[in-house]
């Protein structure tokens, strides 16, 4: 049975910090480049593609070299989760999957074709990619597509833009990151797992930790570092600010093709979460 799939944007490029880009791509380039075999239980690969190649920068990482994106996934970018959900949302305890960099360069690696365990992922383009360069994050809207062919029958297609700050729920809807065009084009995301009181983190399938992780789930116990967010000018670390830039919801009516992004129509909510005043567009 086809179904809808709809998606909340935050534009948060005028907030991040300068030079974030720059910073991100630096990062990408130690990312653990090679060709991963498919992910258990998740995968929607056709049974021929036995491993897809790409880039990571594990979590570890991310800490480590790009702190204020691991702050900003526990303050201020788990604050807009929690806005665009209708439940309780929570950061993973776990560090090793929170958050991460997915690395595209060239035109031979994509993502792979899965749905997700998690019941809110957060993306945050971190390079712009325009008509005809590849990159986009492609939904099915058929929920049994079980391979890239398939999803893109009846698919919602998402162009990256820098700065924008995407969430959705993809469970149910097999979704896939198109190879580039170019040789010399590069795609960041950082990839955020969220949890809800009805999916909560407990319910990750162990399977996927031992083939991500060769060991069983230990998970390190964070606490929630506020509802700071990095803004323009930030040194050290993330500043609290008291504004966010645009929300919008999207989503495409059934039957449109691959390729065709449709806004729909939009108004406009004074939203408060906190501190932060947010202005929220709610696709009709």
């Amino acid at each position: 049975m086809l179904t809808n799939f709809s998606w909340h944007t935050f534009d948060l490029a005028s907030r991040l910090p300068d030079g974030w880009q720059q910073e991100l791509a630096d990062a990408a380039a130690v990312a653990d480049f090679r060709d991963y075999p498919r992910t258990p239980i998740l995968t929607r690969e056709s049974a021929g593609v036995r491993s897809v190649s790409r880039g990571r920068l594990h979590a570890a990482d991310v800490r480590q070299r790009l702190p204020w994106l691991y702050e900003a996934y526990r303050g201020c970018f788990l604050e807009l989760a929690r806005v665009a959900s209708t439940e309780a949302v929570t950061a993973a305890l776990d560090d090793r999957y929170g958050i991460v960099l997915n690395v595209q360069r060239g035109t031979t690696m994509r993502f792979e074709c899965h749905v997700d365990s998690n019941p809110l992922t957060g993306l945050l383009f971190c390079t712009d990619h325009g008509a005809g360069a590849g990159g986009e994050l492609v939904f099915a809207h058929d929920p049994a597509a079980a391979d890239t062919g398939a999803v893109e029958r009846g698919c919602s297609v998402i162009r990256p833009q820098a700065g924008h700050l995407i969430f959705f729920d993809g469970r149910k809807h097999p979704h896939y990151a198109r190879p580039l065009t170019s040789e010399s084009q590069l795609r960041i995301v950082a990839v955020m797992n969220f949890y809800t009181m009805s999916c909560p983190e407990s319910t990750r399938p162990p399977e996927l930790n031992r083939h991500l992780f060769q060991q069983a789930l230990q998970a390190s116990r964070v606490p929630s570092s506020g509802n700071a967010c990095p803004r323009r000018g930030a040194a050290d670390g993330p500043a609290a600010e008291d504004g966010v830039a645009v929300v919008e919801d999207g989503g495409l009516a059934l039957g449109h093709a691959a390729g065709r992004v449709v806004q729909a129509d939009t108004h406009h909510v004074a939203v408060q979460p906190g501190r932060a005043g947010v202005h929220l567009a709610v696709g009709a």
